[in-house]
């Protein structure tokens, strides 16, 4: 893989992976050792996790499609050493979410968006935005009431 030339995407775009039944069959040892090393590295490479969850899936039967598919990523990763979260020794790794929404905050639809974002110590790990499909036909929720 060190000879190897550096690619732009960890998969093709628009492939699929699939069993591949009639595909020749590789070491499952050997396979599930590469997925599982690319596995490791989706902690600080969120990049990855789709396209590895992918490969995970056909661990159990691998042909030589899917070590393909495995060492591409690799080669993506060749090319990307500098991408990635980075956790300083002296920094938190304090897990905060944070959740909010505009109720009704579309003025023509009165359609609510909500939106969170998830943060490791400083990093950003994972955020969300979404216009939901219901209308708001309240401006509150209804009271609670303890014991009713």
């Amino acid at each position: 893989m060190e000879s190897s030339d550096p690619v732009d995407t960890p998969m093709v775009e628009k492939s699929k992976l699939d069993e591949d039944p009639q595909g020749k069959a590789v070491d499952p040892t050997h396979y599930r050792g590469m997925v599982g090393t690319l596995v490791y590295l989706t902690a600080s490479r969120p990049d990855l996790t789709f396209d590895v969850c992918m490969c995970a899936w056909y661990q159990g039967k691998p042909t030589k499609k899917h070590l393909h598919d495995v060492k591409r990523i690799f080669k993506y990763l060749r090319g990307t050493v500098n991408r990635g979260l980075w956790y300083p020794k002296e920094s938190s790794i304090a897990l905060t979410a944070h959740a909010d929404a505009n109720h009704a905050g579309c003025q023509d639809t009165r359609r609510s968006t909500s939106g969170s974002m998830q943060l490791l110590g400083d990093g950003l790990v994972s955020w969300s935005s979404k216009r939901q499909k219901s209308v708001q036909l309240s401006e509150g929720f209804p009271a609670f009431l303890p014991g009713k």
